[in-house]
């Protein structure tokens, strides 16, 4: 049978073995909140090497928000305070970058397409709120949604230097 865990790392670690214990997991699934605030706390307590090895060891890497910009080269985020600012220094497990709440937050899409045209991020994939990407290695298998007109985007530089946004097929899963 399945059997959840939780692992907390403030105020301290709530597990001895942190490395051990996520590299015998199944699944690692991370929760939205601040990426940056994440980043720097796997990073103090060495677990950006420990994912990277969960990742490598065939382990499912998977969360919402937060939990889905970590494991790509990084994407837009509110960690810094209310104005939206990029993220660059995400683990990089897929070379991507990753646009979360595309369609729920309204500042999140253009800022996306902008930090792609200027070169901040590299090209990547965004999502509505609802649908969620399924990779296999560094390529992106298929798109998936969890409710109707949920959408993923891949969003590419553009040729005059703006950005040229894709909708991809997404597959409804009930």
């Amino acid at each position: 049978g399945w059997a959840g865990s939780h692992v907390a790392l403030m105020p301290m670690p709530n597990l001895p073995d942190l490395a051990g214990h996520l590299l015998s997991q199944d699944v690692i699934w991370v929760w939205g909140g601040s990426v940056a605030g994440l980043l720097a706390l796997w990073r103090l307590h060495g677990l950006d090497g420990v994912m990277r090895e969960a990742w490598q060891a065939g382990v499912v890497l998977t969360g919402v928000s937060a939990g889905s910009i970590c494991w790509h080269a990084g994407g837009t985020t509110d960690s810094f305070g209310p104005q939206l600012r990029p993220v660059t220094n995400g683990l990089g497990l897929l070379p991507w970058s990753n646009g979360v709440h595309h369609d729920s937050e309204p500042a999140r899409r253009p800022l996306f397409q902008s930090l792609i045209a200027d070169g901040t991020l590299p090209p990547g994939y965004a999502t509505d709120d609802g649908a969620g990407l399924l990779y296999r290695g560094g390529e992106l298998a298929e798109a998936l949604a969890e409710r109707d007109r949920a959408g993923a985007y891949r969003v590419d530089r553009g040729p005059g230097g703006g950005a040229v946004e894709t909708p991809l097929d997404v597959r409804r899963i009930h």
